[in-house]
């Protein structure tokens, strides 16, 4: 029996605790990837887990994952795709796997504080999701696409004037970022690449020291890059793009309109290659 495919796509435009967070084109991120994934990449409607605002909390985001990585580990899935559009957001380090290092993270619906940083039981440490990555066989392709922002040094604030805003969040205190403070970020792409994860397949939609864009775009509000990366793969040339030739594509889409430049982190070879 043939591998079958499974993806998760979540977007979260509002936070339970964090009101004056909100975000307004993570949704339509998600929905749009869903979309692509049924109408170009061969993905069955019930090969997709659609998870949206209260919907996806950090234990049912990390729930569906283990899922789909436990799928893969016994040979029922071949391909996994994971689409996360949300805040990003940096905490310290306690894990030891490198001196003076703060860790990316994620921000789920349930995002809280505790104290004067974040509850660590209601954001999604970079951490998390590197363990579960290290666990999908080498015969499963896992592609990940995250629309948030790896840092906050990029924030502008031509951003808000032009019906745009990043995607970040910054520490909760004044404390907290000072822990952060000129500390080198690692995040899961520098975490994965060290483990060799030969099928995997991580977009950024910007570089580890740059803010990802929640803009207005056409009428709507959308990622920029999810949007770009959506418009590139529709186009009917896609279907004979390699994943570099439409990260180039990408990357020209945004040029001189956004300061944002995606990254494709993978090996040669799927650099090189179609899609599944």
């Amino acid at each position: 029996m043939k591998a079958k495919k499974r993806a998760l796509c979540v977007g979260i435009n509002i936070f339970e605790h964090l009101p004056e967070a909100s975000l307004k084109g993570c949704v339509n991120d998600a929905h749009a990837m869903a979309g692509l994934l049924k109408e170009r990449m061969g993905f069955a409607e019930d090969e997709i887990l659609l998870l949206t605002d209260a919907a996806a909390t950090r234990d049912a985001v990390l729930t569906a994952l283990r899922e789909m990585v436990t799928g893969a580990v016994v040979g029922r899935y071949g391909y996994l795709v994971f689409s996360f559009s949300s805040h990003g957001t940096q905490v310290p380090d306690l894990d030891g796997d490198e001196d003076d290092s703060a860790d990316e993270a994620f921000c789920p619906y349930d995002t809280a504080v505790r104290g004067d940083g974040w509850d660590r039981d209601h954001i999604i440490l970079d951490d998390e999701l590197c363990d579960l990555t290290a666990l999908v066989p080498r015969n499963c392709l896992f592609e990940v696409f995250l629309d948030t922002c790896h840092s906050g040094t990029g924030l502008r604030a031509m951003d808000f004037i032009m019906d745009r805003r990043p995607r970040f969040l910054p520490p909760p205190s004044l404390a907290a970022f000072r822990r952060l403070e000129n500390v080198p970020v690692r995040g899961w792409r520098e975490k994965c690449l060290e483990r060799a994860c030969r099928s995997q397949v991580l977009w950024a939609a910007c570089r580890a020291d740059q803010t990802s864009a929640d803009a207005r775009i056409d009428g709507d509000w959308h990622g920029a890059f999810t949007y770009e990366f959506c418009k590139a793969m529709a186009s009917d040339a896609s279907s004979s793009l390699t994943r570099s030739q439409i990260l180039r594509k990408v990357r020209a889409l945004l040029h001189g309109r956004y300061t944002q430049i995606p990254q494709l982190e993978c090996s040669p070879t799927l650099r090189n290659a179609g899609w599944s």
